[in-house]
């Protein structure tokens, strides 16, 4: 799957998203399963995916040194779990939620990575996006910008053997989503109704990849991402 592969998932996932409730889980089984299947494809038969939305659709508990998580996507060879991915896309209020994104990524990845697995994160972010109040209105629309990734900048310069913090490798992506910013919209349901109206006809782009991150962090390529990580599992 490359980039352009991934957008179309992407924009797939997204457009069930509006079409779904909140606690649907269809938006996860569209990326989720994409994703596994992508690495499952590379990977070869003699290792084993668990996801949602692959093959039989079911996540895995992975034993971390603290507790047992359930993990997004794992990867396995034979009886051994080799490592655990965490992917977010984030839909909304960002701002709000930032810090107990990177926090609870830092604390999951501690976990699994100290329990003697890898530990691999996706992060999704729309380039404009919504924030919603308790009423579900759009008070104002989000505009992410470096400064607000400058604790990925950090993270991304860590050395991976001296913090089990730390990601082996994380994939950023800012991802543009047509048709936010619009202040016709006012409300959580005049804004699914618009996407949802687009019956799939919905083109998302991105930045082009950049230096600006250290090793650890990958900016806005998932085909550079999954190959450091195929070649890491391999590596194991």
């Amino acid at each position: 799957m490359d980039n352009l592969d991934f957008l179309k998932v992407l924009a797939n996932s997204f457009i069930t998203y509006t079409k779904t409730s909140a606690r649907s889980n269809e938006k996860l089984k569209i990326l989720h399963g994409a994703i596994a299947k992508d690495l499952a494809d590379f990977l070869g038969p003699g290792y084993k995916i668990d996801s949602l939305g692959y093959k039989i659709g079911k996540e895995k508990i992975i034993e971390g040194r603290y507790m047992d998580k359930v993990v997004d996507i794992s990867i396995s060879n034979a009886s051994r779990t080799l490592a655990g991915i965490g992917v977010k896309f984030v839909m909304s209020n960002y701002s709000q939620n930032s810090n107990n994104y990177f926090e609870n990524m830092l604390g999951e990845t501690a976990n699994i990575r100290s329990g003697g697995k890898a530990y691999f994160q996706i992060i999704i972010i729309p380039v404009v996006l919504p924030y919603f109040d308790k009423d579900h209105r759009i008070t104002k629309w989000e505009r992410i910008t470096r400064n607000n990734l400058s604790k990925y900048l950090v993270l991304s310069s860590d050395v991976v053997s001296d913090y089990m913090h730390t990601p082996i490798k994380s994939l950023i992506y800012l991802v543009n989503i047509p048709g936010n910013g619009n202040n016709e919209i006012k409300n959580l349901d005049e804004y699914k109704k618009f996407y949802s109206s687009l019956n799939g006809n919905l083109i998302l782009s991105c930045e082009p990849p950049d230096d600006d991150f250290g090793n650890n962090v990958i900016f806005n390529d998932y085909q550079q991402f999954t190959s450091k990580l195929i070649h890491y599992i391999k590596s194991i």
